[in-house]
């Protein structure tokens, strides 16, 4: 019995030394080769899993926060080959946070961001060596559009429209750099017309008319601060 238990003891005890000689080598040009397993430094805890081919990462790799037996962060799928990986983002209960395609770590194309703790879309955007670098619209939880620009180097350039609920038009303007920049106007809940006119630099000018019901009302020179009322003129 005594010499049963000691061949088993051998037998676990070399079975758990391969098991860790396995993870965590290198090839013979010195490239990480085969399962990968990183820790936090100050906890231990499990960072990442993953496999490498000779130093290229291959497969699903999976990221973790530093909490003890954390549920999966993020993954990064290289199964593509060439560098590219789909990596999908969770929150603490596994719900996807978002999803798209990174190349060198940066976002590249199209990427899905959702509402916390749901599978709606809130927001999809199109980014160029990780920056948003296109057209971004941003969805209410029912899914219709909430808001829709353009974008340039991460900054906003181009049209801006944002919508109610309902899909009725309450702004639509023009940026530059980030900055508002062109015409700009603004209607009410009801889709009416209640003011435009022009920015520059994100600050107003020019001439700004405000409507009420449809009619134009005021007329206000904001460069010169002067203001007519129009109702009085007429």
């Amino acid at each position: 019995m005594k010499s049963y238990l000691a061949i088993l003891f051998i037998l676990l005890t070399g079975l758990c030394s391969a098991q860790q000689q396995a993870v965590n080598k290198f090839d013979a040009q010195g490239k990480r080769h085969g399962l990968w397993k990183g820790t936090y430094d100050d906890s231990g805890n499990l960072r990442y899993e993953g496999t490498f081919e000779h130093g290229r990462e291959t497969g699903v790799f999976k990221f973790y926060e530093n909490v003890k037996s954390a549920p999966v962060a993020a993954t990064r799928d290289f199964s593509a080959g060439n560098g590219e990986s789909y990596t999908v983002f969770f929150d603490e209960k596994s719900k996807k946070l978002s999803e798209g395609k990174e190349v060198n770590r940066l976002r590249e194309g199209e990427w899905k961001f959702y509402y916390p703790g749901k599978n709606t879309i809130m927001s999809v955007e199109l980014y160029s060596k990780g920056k948003l670098t296109g057209v971004r619209k941003v969805f209410f939880p029912s899914g219709s559009l909430a808001e829709e620009a353009q974008y340039k180097n991460g900054l906003r350039n181009g049209y801006y429209k944002k919508y109610t609920e309902k899909g009725i038009l309450l702004e639509e303007s023009v940026y530059k750099n980030g900055e508002m920049h062109g015409p700009a106007s603004f209607y009410n809940g009801s889709g009416e017309l209640e003011s435009k006119g022009q920015y520059s630099n994100n600050i107003k000018t020019g001439v700004w008319k405000f409507y009420e019901r449809g009619k134009l009302v005021k007329e206000e020179d904001v460069t010169n601060k002067k203001i007519e009322l129009v109702r009085q003129r007429e």
